[in-house]
């Protein structure tokens, strides 16, 4: 299963705010997107919020 890379075409501004309101303890390490490289970021999410990665790719579709 990959990471929902629809979710962050052009909005990853707005994804990014509903994460931090969901999980206020990342850092903008942590939520340091690069085009390509989804998959670091969402090991970045999973380390930090103990989600798996199905838990994980089923919270981001419905932000």
């Amino acid at each position: 299963m990959s990471a929902p890379k629809e979710n962050f075409k052009g909005n990853w501004n707005e994804v990014k705010e509903k994460i931090k309101l969901e999980y206020a303890e990342l850092t903008e390490d942590d939520l340091l997107y690069e085009e390509g490289k989804e998959d670091e970021l969402f090991g970045r999410l999973q380390r930090r919020t103990g989600k798996s990665k199905e838990e994980m790719t089923h919270w981001l579709k419905h932000l």
